[in-house]
């Protein structure tokens, strides 16, 4: 395997651990629930773009049915395309999340609300204390350390970090005297996993396309896993998601010649009968792929082992995006049709 320590991206995924233990070390997680409290609401939504609405898509999905306010994931690009469906009715907290804090949709949810839903409670989370999420007014903000403010292309220590936060902002079952330790015993978990995963991703094959499958927050942690590897990869590899109950239903056709797949099992007893099932079925049906069921260890449920699976997927990601000979921070370079902040969005103004 190349060093791949010269790839600010690889450089960032290894710095996971290290950036979850200091930073849920400070975390006032007892201070930002008394804030969320304060605002009344009975809806929270998660809003963000590309991989920063997959974080609200895992969140909702983990916190289904939990006591309290209903948690939706509602996309910024949802809301910028179409304000008036949204931002109408008793007010909702809106949680946005962005790596850069700068997007045109970032800004473009802000200006929407200032002109619709004006006396609504934001609350921003960002890794970038000069951006636009960090420096309005009216709003509650959270920023992140530097070191999530990924340099590469591909959003990760930003994504799992932001994940992460809102977690333990929102999820009840968390004690809030117990942030540090929830962050330093996943801290300690990724450490253990990512020699694991390295090794894992240096001897399998160079799949022709790839496949990501879970059930809830897993799902969702999927759909992220999937972007990273069509993102590094600048789409030479060609990858899927689908929920474990989902898959059947037309999306398995994409399983051709040495597809592989990756099976993001739950830790609930009977979401994991339905993965173990899917599993035995995929490794039956196609003997030309190789299907792999990582295991990870925790008790604290799905949505805290999301960012775990993920981080496997990133590892992958980066190194077959390196033996593609792409360049791992900027695989689209010369091509000018993706960039790490989003270009090209023309805002148009809201009227009320």
């Amino acid at each position: 395997m190349n060093d791949l320590t010269r790839h600010a991206t690889w450089r960032e995924i290894k710095s996971q651990p290290a950036i979850w233990r200091e930073w849920g070390a400070t975390l006032p997680v007892a201070d930002l629930r008394e804030w969320v409290t304060a605002t009344g609401v009975s809806e929270v939504w998660f809003c963000g773009a590309g991989t920063s609405a997959y974080i609200g898509d895992i969140l909702a999905a983990g916190l289904e049915g939990a006591a309290g306010p209903r948690f939706r994931s509602v996309p910024t690009t949802d809301i910028v395309a179409r304000p008036h469906a949204y931002l109408r009715g008793v007010p909702k907290l809106v949680v946005s999340f962005g790596r850069s804090g700068n997007s045109a949709e970032s800004i473009g949810l802000l200006d929407a609300l200032d002109a619709l839903a004006p006396g609504w409670p934001r609350l921003n989370i960002t890794c970038n204390a000069t951006s636009a999420l960090a420096t309005r007014p009216d709003a509650k903000v959270i920023t992140l350390p530097e070191a999530t403010h990924d340099q590469g292309f591909a959003m990760t220590s930003s994504f799992s970090t932001m994940l992460l936060t809102a977690a333990a902002i929102f999820d009840a079952g968390l004690p809030a005297s117990q942030t540090a330790r929830r962050f330093a015993t996943l801290a300690d978990t990724l450490q253990t996993c990512l020699p694991h995963f390295a090794a894992h991703a240096a001897t399998t094959r160079l799949p022709q396309r790839a496949v990501f499958i879970g059930s809830g927050p897993l799902a969702f942690a999927a759909r992220e896993a999937a972007l990273k590897v069509m993102e590094l990869a600048a789409g030479k590899i060609p990858a899927l998601w689908d929920s474990t109950l989902g898959f059947r239903h037309g999306p398995k056709s994409f399983t051709l010649g040495e597809t592989d797949l990756w099976l993001f099992r739950s830790l609930d007893p009977h979401t994991r009968a339905y993965d173990d099932d899917l599993l035995a079925e995929l490794r039956s049906q196609f003997p030309h792929s190789i299907v792999t069921a990582p295991e990870i260890l925790l008790p604290f449920g799905d949505l805290w082992s999301a960012p775990l699976y993920v981080a496997l997927a990133q590892v992958l990601a980066v190194i077959w995006s390196d033996s593609l000979g792409l360049a791992v921070d900027d695989p689209f370079a010369g091509q000018g049709t993706l960039t790490r902040v989003v270009s090209g969005v023309r805002l148009y103004p809201v009227t009320p």
